[in-house]
Parts: structure tokens; sequence; C-alpha cells
């Protein structure tokens, strides 16, 4: 069957799924399972949970899946032989460069990069979820998704902000935009003091008003360091200016991002707050398939709001604009020192300002020691590893006094 999603042999598309046990693998499966007809799972990934792995492989009929975790995936195999188990981080690189038509890449953290890259350089688009790949290797992915054929063929982003983007952006030539806005919810402390965010829980970090997410990208929405991430992602994608890119507080989670033109008119994409949208969209693109999960409705009272950014008090998103402008593998130390803060702080070991001080402490570290552009992956990794071992020693030092 041709059509979206579809091959042009007729047949369904052969989809692998990264990262397939955690909020976009599992929002990504029920999405896949709506269009049985035009898409077939043929590969699945995940970390270290073997169980839900396996039930997803036994519920979409795959054969071959992949863990992160060696000893996890050897047990699966030894209990079950009729499953191809790889094992380890190569493993899942394997997975995601094997045949397929699209490799959805929903991983979380730098450990992502990898296997967007062999994707890639097996010539199979990518739908990015794992924005990490972008900050950390955004030169390296993109260099490999031209060789592959063409950066807007072969990356499809899914985060909603960079899908409201790219479907915005069809609105108009490239060189009559003016502005890419991303907005941003505020998180669950829109309106705090930093006095107030000093005694903030983790707890109390996970409970986003508008998304349900997985911890690590709930905890950075509610520095905004997500956001700061997303702009870094925005520049590598979209090739703009760092002077064009902008973030605005909009608390409904509506309206995803905006394009403004240089005639003074905007676009902008709005629906509800839910990932199922734009990971359909990313598997199809560029058209839609007919199947809405959820639809605004627009004959109910509502309010679409928009403020400024408090970025005197949520310190992050400076931080990660300053490490975008200055490239080179800023970017990556600056998500590995995040990773280890944030991992630190939902085991109760650092506070919640001390995300941002542990990240900027690192970066101006790095920046002392004189670093070099990265010039391959061996590089990128070189520096991901210093920045996790000088965050870890921060917080360790920190916790000491």
């Amino acid at each position: 069957m041709t059509g979206p999603g579809g091959r042009p042999d007729g047949g369904p598309r052969r989809v692998v799924v990264l990262g397939s046990t955690g909020s976009i693998g599992t929002q990504t499966l029920e999405v896949l399972a709506a269009h049985p007809e035009r898409f077939e799972v043929v590969g699945l990934a995940a970390g270290r949970d073997a169980a839900t792995l396996l039930a997803q492989a036994r519920a979409h009929g795959v054969s071959t899946v992949a863990l992160s975790d060696r000893a996890a995936a050897k047990e699966l195999a030894v209990q079950h032989h009729d499953l191809e188990v790889l094992d380890g981080p190569d493993g899942v690189a394997a997975l995601a460069g094997a045949d397929a038509d699209l490799c959805v890449n929903g991983v979380t953290g730098a450990v992502g990069l990898e296997p967007t890259l062999a994707a890639l350089r097996a010539g199979t688009p990518v739908a990015l979820a794992n924005k990490e790949s972008l900050i950390v290797g955004g030169d390296l992915v993109v260099a490999a998704a031209e060789a592959a054929g063409g950066k807007d063929a072969h990356l499809i982003p899914v985060d909603s902000e960079h899908s409201a983007l790219l479907q915005c952006l069809r609105g108009g030539r490239r060189d009559e935009v003016s502005r890419l806005v991303l907005t941003a919810s505020g998180g669950p402390f829109r309106g705090w003091s930093r006095d107030e965010l000093a005694a903030v829980t983790p707890a109390q970090a996970l409970a986003h008003p508008t998304w349900d997410m997985g911890p690590v990208i709930t905890v950075n929405s509610a520095t905004l360091m997500n956001k700061g991430l997303e702009l870094i992602e925005a520049h590598v994608l979209f090739d703009q200016p760092w002077e064009t890119l902008e973030v605005v507080v909009h608390p409904q989670s509506v309206v995803h991002s905006l394009v403004e033109f240089v005639d003074g008119s905007s676009l902008a994409q709005l629906s509800p707050p839910d990932m199922r949208l734009p990971i359909q969209l990313a598997l199809s693109w560029p058209a839609r398939l007919p199947h809405a999960f959820v639809a605004c409705d627009w004959t109910r009272a509502q309010e679409l709001t928009f403020e400024p950014v408090d970025r005197a008090t949520f310190r992050a998103l400076d931080l990660a604009e300053a490490a975008g402008r200055r490239r080179g593998t800023f970017p990556a130390v600056l998500n590995a020192a995040n990773e280890v803060a944030v991992d630190a702080f939902l085991q109760g070991h650092t506070g919640f300002l001390d995300l941002a001080a542990v990240a900027d402490a690192t970066l101006e570290a790095w920046d002392a020691t004189g670093p070099g552009e990265p010039g391959s992956l061996e590089d990128v990794l070189t520096a991901d590893a210093w920045a996790r071992a000088h965050a870890t020693a921060l917080i360790t030092e920190r916790g000491r006094r």
C-alpha cells in the first residue's frame, strides 16, 4: 500500500524503535499499532527493562531486540531462544543500523548519539526524540544525515516544539523567516523566586503541570534546561542564527512553537499537549495520517497566554544558549554535567539550584582546559566523560560542606 507511512513498493514501512520501554517509546508503539497496514515493527531496544521489552516484542511480533544492559540481555536470550537478543550499547547501535525504513530514537540522554549515527550511516532516516544526539554531536549528526541523502529527509524531529516549527516553516520560504519562537510551559515553578526554589524536592520537580514525561526531561523542564537544549536543537536542525531564536512562556502548552516571517506575520502550530501527535507526524512525514488521538475543542471557552522567561531565576536557559553559541564540545559538556546533576538531584544528593550551578562550574573548568574542536565521535565522547567525572566530583565536594 502506497500513501502516508507506506513503502513505495506498497508494503508497510519497517520501523525500529529505540528506547521502546520509555515514555516516547511506548507512545510510539501505540501510534504504530493504530496503523498496522502502514507500519511493521521490526526491532525494539531498551535499557534494562527486559520484562517490558519482551511483552512489547510479543505484542508486535518482533523477533529482534536489544538491551544496553548486557546482563539483562544475556538472561533474556537464555530464557527465550526464539528471540535474537543484541546486547550492550553496541548492540543497540547495531539494531539502529539494521535493515529498516525508519529508526525512531526515543533513548534518553547522550547514549542516544551512537545509535543515531549508526542509523544514518546505514542510510536510514531517523525520527529523533533523542535531542541529546544534536546537543552532543550536532555537527557529526548533520554530516551523517547529509551523507545519507540530505538532512531534511533523514532527520525528522519528534519534540513537539521542533515538530511545530517544521510544520510552520512550510508556510513560507526560508529566506522569509524572521524568528523561530519556541514556547515553554514554565514548568511547575513558574513565578517562584530563587529562595523558594532552594527548597524544591524531587517530587515537586516531577509534578509537571501539562506534560507526562520521563523523570530526566521533567526535571529539565522544571529548570528550563530542557528549553535551552531545545534552542540548540533548533539552531542545528533549521540552520537559524542564534539572534533569530527566542523562547516565550506559554503555560497552557497548546501553542507548541511559532515562526515569524519578515512581513510581521506569524504562523503557530496548536494541539493539546500529547506526544502522540508529533510522533505520528514524524512517522509519516511529510504526509499526515488520518487518525486524531486528540484535538483542540475550539467551541470551549479558553485562554492562551504568553509571558517572558524569568532568565535571572532560571539560569539554565542562558547557560544552554551560551554553550550552543560556543559550539564545539561545549554543548556536550553542558549536557553531560546536567545529566549527572539531575541524577544526583533525583537521588537526593544535591539541591535544585545546584543543577545550574554544577553545569556552570563544569563549563568554566572545561573552558580553562583550552578544548579544541571535535573532529570525531571519540572527541565528543572524551569531552562527555570528562564532564561527567568533573560534575560528579563537584557534587561530592558540595555534599561535604
